[in-house]
């Protein structure tokens, strides 16, 4: 038994920070009802762009962070639409939303409204900016509110470069685990008072803590954060380089002393021992540019194969630079957990990208196909108690589909 079971989760999310986080609670064995609008969360769009640029209508993206839920179209901005909302909720356990402040109030659905309706009930609001502030109301994404205001993308950008771009939903994610988190433990709390609450976090909340090793000293010190020079790092031997085939990997000596002796064994370079260009953790940092180019020279002289033979007979610290292909077939990605089989729609079972967390005496197991926009509808209206003469009547009223 997962450790979420008997867990109702209703989530009202678009895009990925809300529907990751109970997708998370789904994998831990929740009851996920994903609440739609009639038209369908705005994500499925994104299967047009796989349909355009590589002739697949499908949405990879769009499957990992809604398999194994149930899910409800309805129009919620209605009183009938609201109604079934507040149906849903009262014997639900979590609300998970990401809609923005101005939304939720003007539908009632604000967590100081639905908390003094269902005391019990987890808000676990997600946001851009917060809940207080004059820009509460501002479209958010996490492509500018982690990774642009939050200061990850200029650390890692040297001075007259462009910010490097990020990659799909990675701010999303980690809100998403972090919502989970907060989730749980108000669950955890409501068994000790028998009292719900409200949790909240935050796109650029995520980016800060992120980004706590530079912003501790940005506070503390005053500190601009510079981005590493690869040629030029402050400490050599934590660096990327390439090997003679074109692949990357990544030295970690973040012990660079206790760790240098064993890198010379690999090097097969014992007479930098005695350099007093390399002697020591300093000397090596005043001298970084030299050794960045002789070990550039060296590592070009043999296949990352090779070289991770070398490393791994001396004991050298050290990781591969993955493609995300690559990744797939990484046996140790695989063993770690990195990859969970889920059920289709047409029956058959493929493997996506797993949520972070493993329990060893449960196996994650997404239970449910990703629905398709209002798949569950009447199947969830029934369990409510609501007849097939008025489901008929509300779908011809627009308000459910």
């Amino acid at each position: 038994m997962g450790p979420m079971e008997g867990i109702k989760v209703v989530e009202m999310g678009f895009w990925v920070a809300a529907p990751a986080a109970a997708a998370i609670l789904g994998d831990w064995g929740a009851d996920v009802i994903k609440v739609e609008p009639l038209t369908g969360d705005p994500y499925r769009g994104f299967r047009t762009y796989f349909e355009l640029t590589i002739g697949r209508a499908e949405n990879p993206p769009f499957e990992v962070d809604n398999r194994g839920k149930r899910g409800i179209a309805l129009d919620y901005t209605t009183d009938e639409g609201k109604a079934i909302l507040m149906d849903l909720l009262e014997d639900a356990d979590v609300f998970v939303t990401n809609v923005r402040r101005d939304a939720l109030l003007r539908n009632g659905l604000d967590h100081e409204t639905i908390s003094k309706r269902f005391p019990r009930l987890v808000y676990a609001c997600l946001t851009a900016l917060g809940l207080e502030g004059p820009e509460v109301n501002r479209p958010g994404f996490d492509v500018g509110m982690f990774w642009s205001r939050s200061g990850v993308a200029a650390s890692l950008a040297l001075p007259g470069q462009h910010v490097p771009s990020q990659r799909g939903g990675m701010g999303d994610h980690m809100t998403g685990i972090a919502a989970a988190a907060g989730i749980s433990a108000a669950l955890f709390q409501r068994e000790r008072t028998g009292n719900g609450q409200v949790i909240t976090t935050a796109l650029i909340r995520l980016g800060s803590y992120m980004m706590s090793f530079d912003l501790a000293c940005a506070i503390k010190f005053g500190l601009e954060t510079v981005a590493a020079d690869r040629f030029a790092p402050a400490n050599p031997i934590t660096n990327y380089y390439m090997a003679k085939d074109g692949r990357q990997f990544v030295l970690l000596g973040v012990e660079p002393d206790r760790l240098w002796p064993v890198m010379l064994r690999a090097f097969e370079r014992p007479e930098w021992a005695s350099d007093p260009r390399y002697a020591d953790t300093v000397a090596r940092a005043e001298h970084t540019r030299e050794l960045v180019a002789e070990l550039d020279e060296l590592f070009a002289t043999r296949t990352r194969d090779e070289w991770a033979e070398r490393f791994d007979a001396e004991g050298v610290w050290w990781a591969p630079v993955n493609r995300v292909d690559e990744l797939v077939n990484d046996l140790q990605a695989q063993l770690a957990g990195c990859f969970v089989p889920v059920p289709q729609q047409d029956g058959t079972v493929r493997d996506m990208p797993a949520t972070p967390v493993t329990f060893l005496d449960y196996t994650v197991q997404p239970r449910l196909p990703v629905p398709e926009v209002g798949q569950h509808t009447e199947e969830i209206l029934i369990e409510l108690g609501m007849s097939w003469d008025r489901i008929l009547e509300l779908k011809d009223k627009r308000v459910i589909n």
